[in-house]
């Protein structure tokens, strides 16, 4: 008999009548057997073209972080690594420095604002000065961390939206600056539903609580995705792209419909590519219909993790499991993309609106 615990990390075998010392107990986050399926299968260690990961963290950039990081990228065959922690003020102009020094053509930075003090008497003008500045010494767009609409607050303690016309310039002037915003905000939507057996994120949860939110905390997550939609839409001269394909990855209908309504929105699918590969026939519709708005993220640095990218994007393998059981404990099979559409999601329209990138490393 299989007896299955509710809500368990561990599993129980029972083989017949065994004794005591037979019994198998084993965590499920180490039970992930290899798949006995016998099907062609294509590891993809470097990507097909060059390409452009707009989605990266780097808390240094200096020469010796440089050079270390560049052995990696050739061995992906990753030409521009996007930086998105570039902070501002001092701190950027010192890693922008350190880039156009060492490595112009391999880097590219991205600011970030303060919201503290959000609401205090010409907090806006500062925060637009700074974010000026930052574009003279060398950034390249701004990157919105999800602390804004869950925990930025502003001078009298009260939740900052993401959506507040008090940030109104801020966005307005990366519009007039020709600079994008690539902006993350929220989560996944079940780390704000209840935790049992009917959320697909339990075992991530359960092994990362911090990750847990709770149906109001610190406000509905429908609440807040609707907040970043309403400021799109009231900028439409400013180019957003929507980190990890906006948290609608699973539901790419919706997607559909938000792309039609927001045409200054692109999406890049940064931690999300097990939800594409899942879905390989629609998530190529997608990509076919949406070719011209899709960029390539992965968010964190891991260079081994890469090639689970290439291989939703590039092959049409099937049944192949994501790096991290906790994060998608499903199989995944290949969208296998046209070249064409390749070289648009890779590095083309990443040329498009992020400036200051040397197009001569491309084609």
């Amino acid at each position: 008999m299989h007896k299955i615990y509710p809500l368990a990390l561990s599993l129980t075998f029972f083989a017949g009548a065994v004794s005591a010392q037979d019994v198998q107990v084993m965590d499920f986050e180490k039970y992930d057997p290899p798949s006995t399926l016998v099907v062609p299968a294509h590891r993809v260690t470097r990507a097909k073209f060059p390409f452009i990961d707009v989605h990266n963290h780097q808390n240094s950039l200096g020469p010796a972080d440089l050079q270390r990081l560049q052995k990696s990228m050739d061995a992906l065959n990753m030409k521009v690594m996007v930086n998105l922690s570039g902070g501002s003020g001092a701190r950027l102009k010192e890693m922008t420095g350190s880039v156009k020094a060492n490595a112009p053509q391999r880097f590219i930075v991205f600011a970030n604002v303060n919201w503290s003090g959000v609401g205090e008497p010409g907090w806006a003008e500062k925060a637009v000065k700074q974010l000026e500045e930052d574009v003279r010494n060398g950034a390249s767009g701004l990157k919105v961390f999800k602390n804004l609409g869950l925990s930025a607050k502003d001078n009298t303690g009260k939740r900052v939206a993401v959506d507040d016309p008090r940030l109104d310039p801020v966005w307005a002037k990366c519009g007039e600056l020709k600079i994008p915003v690539l902006i993350h905000a929220a989560d996944p939507k079940p780390f704000w539903d209840p935790m049992d057996a009917s959320n697909e994120r339990w075992l991530e949860l359960k092994t990362h609580p911090n990750r847990r939110r709770g149906s109001d905390n610190p406000a509905p997550w429908e609440q807040i995705i609707e907040e970043e939609h309403r400021m799109f839409k009231k900028h439409p001269r400013t180019t957003f792209i929507n980190a990890h394909f906006g948290w609608y990855a699973n539901d790419l209908a919706h997607l559909d419909t938000l792309m039609q309504e927001i045409p200054n929105m692109y999406v890049e699918f940064g931690a999300v590519i097990a939800e594409l590969g899942r879905q390989p026939i629609m998530a190529r519709k997608f990509f076919e219909k949406y070719q011209d708005r899709i960029l390539f993220g992965k968010d964190s640095w891991q260079p081994d993790e890469y090639e689970t990218y290439f291989r939703v994007l590039e092959t049409k393998d099937e049944y192949f499991p994501y790096h991290k059981k906790y994060h998608a404990f499903w199989r995944m099979y290949g969208m296998g993309l046209p070249d064409d559409i390749l070289k648009k999601v890779y590095y083309r329209n990443a040329l498009k609106i992020i400036p200051g990138i040397d197009k001569r490393q491309f084609e």
